[in-house]
C-alpha cells in the first residue's frame, strides 16, 4: 500500500504519520497490494479531524471520525474502514455470483477530477462551488447503487438505472430507510 499524507491547519508530526501507516497496515490483508490510501489530518478548533480515502477499482472506501484526542480518532478510523471493506467484500461475492458482468465491472475507475474553485454571479448573489466532480454514470441497479453510496458515506448517490436506463438518485432516509427518485 502506498500512504499519501494531507495536513490541514495541522503539521503532520512522524509519530502522527507511523502511527497511522501501523495501524491501515494491518488492514493490507484485505486491501490489494497497489492500494492509494489517502489521510488527511486536520484540526478546527479543538476537534481533530482523520479522513482516510481508498480507491478500490470503481468503489472509494471513505471513513471520516473527529474527536479530541489523535490516537482515538486513528483507532476509529480504522475499525469503521475494516467493518465496510468486510461488506463490501461480502455483497461483492453475492454479487458476483449473480452477475458475471458485475464482475469484470470492477476493473476500471471513476474519473474524479477536481477543477478548482469556481464562482458564479447569479442575480447579483454570489454563488461558491468549492469542489467540482465528474463520474462515470454507468449502468446499475438500486442495490448496487445504495451499496456505492454507503461504501462512499454519502447520503446520496446518482446513477443510471440498468432497467430504465433513466438517471435516478438513491437517499437514505432519517428513518434508515432509502428512498429512490426517480424521473418521468
Amino acid at each position: 500500500m502506498r500512504f499519501i499524507f494531507i495536513a490541514k491547519n495541522v503539521v503532520a508530526s512522524d509519530q502522527m504519520k507511523d502511527r497511522t501507516t501501523k495501524k491501515i497496515g494491518k488492514l493490507e490483508k484485505l486491501l490489494p497490494a497497489t492500494a492509494d490510501v489517502t489521510v488527511t489530518f486536520s484540526v478546527v478548533k479543538q476537534d481533530n479531524t482523520i479522513e482516510v480515502s481508498i480507491p478500490l477499482g470503481k468503489r472509494t472506501l471513505r471513513a471520516q471520525v473527529t474527536k479530541s484526542d489523535w490516537l482515538a480518532a486513528i483507532d476509529e478510523v480504522v475499525d469503521l474502514l475494516e467493518r465496510q471493506i468486510v461488506k463490501f467484500k461480502n455483497r461483492l461475492k453475492d454479487k458476483s455470483r449473480r452477475d458475471t458482468a458485475f464482475k469484470a465491472e470492477m476493473s476500471s475507475f471513476f474519473d474524479t477530477s477536481e477543477e478548482p474553485v469556481i464562482e458564479t454571479e447569479v442575480q447579483s448573489t454570489s454563488i461558491r462551488i468549492d469542489r467540482v466532480k465528474t463520474f462515470e454514470l454507468k449502468p446499475m441497479d438500486e442495490e448496487e447503487a445504495i451499496m456505492e453510496m454507503e461504501l462512499l458515506g454519502h447520503i446520496f448517490f446518482v446513477f443510471r438505472n440498468s432497467k430504465s436506463g433513466t438517471v435516478n438518485v438513491v437517499y437514505k432516509r432519517k428513518d434508515g430507510s432509502y428512498g429512490l427518485i426517480c424521473p418521468e
